[in-house]
């Protein structure tokens, strides 16, 4: 893939530049609520990029998800060259070099960023998991990892986030993970009219600013 700009969003702060942040969408596609949480992260002082992983498609309707979701399944190795292209995008584009890279993943998204982390662990120092999971071998990964987990979520049962966490303790990462009472998948997202939790998603972005803001040797 050349390096020119990649299909995506790009938020910066109105002064200075501060630490990369990759955000990765839902499997709604990069909508505006994602475009929406770049500007809030660039308001904070980060260089957001969120990838278009559908290049311009977005749907609202779970269905046409799910189709797309298995039209990017069916070609792994682009979606792979298309993250690492985000990644050094929004990388030459920040400064704060010693903060590394930062990952934040929204369901689909989350899959991806644990993905990320494993595979570009020179750069990727903080990951944060919005009611997304995955198997794997963490080992390689270098990188602490945050965690948003709603209590009723059919799509992420809590046996399967306990194996995510136990997965990375296991690999001696730093981990921490947030169970959010009465919450269900996509809260944190306000186009969701149907599961969003204002109390809950705020309560997840003050934990996730202060996770990304800690100390570079935190």
């Amino acid at each position: 893939m050349p390096n020119s700009r990649p299909d995506g969003f790009l938020s910066v702060p109105t002064v200075g530049s501060g630490a990369p942040v990759l955000v990765l969408h839902a499997w709604w596609g990069l909508n505006d609520t994602i475009r929406g949480i770049c500007a809030r992260l660039a308001e904070e002082g980060f260089v957001a990029f969120a990838p278009d992983l559908y290049h311009g498609k977005v749907t609202n309707s779970v269905a046409e998800a799910e189709t797309l979701v298995r039209a990017l399944n069916r070609d792994p190795d682009h979606s792979e060259a298309v993250l690492a292209e985000a990644a050094r995008f929004v990388t030459e584009h920040a400064d704060r070099s010693d903060r590394g890279l930062a990952v934040i993943g929204f369901s689909l998204g989350a899959n991806f960023a644990l993905d990320v982390a494993v595979g570009n662990p020179e750069n990727v120092r903080s990951v944060v998991l919005f009611y997304g999971t995955s198997g794997g071998d963490f080992s390689a990964s270098k990188a602490a990892y945050l965690g948003h987990f709603a209590e009723n979520d059919p799509f992420e049962p809590r046996s399967e986030v306990d194996n995510l966490e136990q997965s990375l303790e296991r690999a001696g990462r730093p981990v921490t993970f947030h169970h959010y009472a009465g919450a269900g998948h996509w809260f944190f997202e306000p186009d969701r009219a149907d599961s969003y939790d204002a109390e809950a998603a705020q309560l997840a972005w003050d934990r996730t600013l202060a996770f990304l803001k800690r100390p570079a040797d935190g």
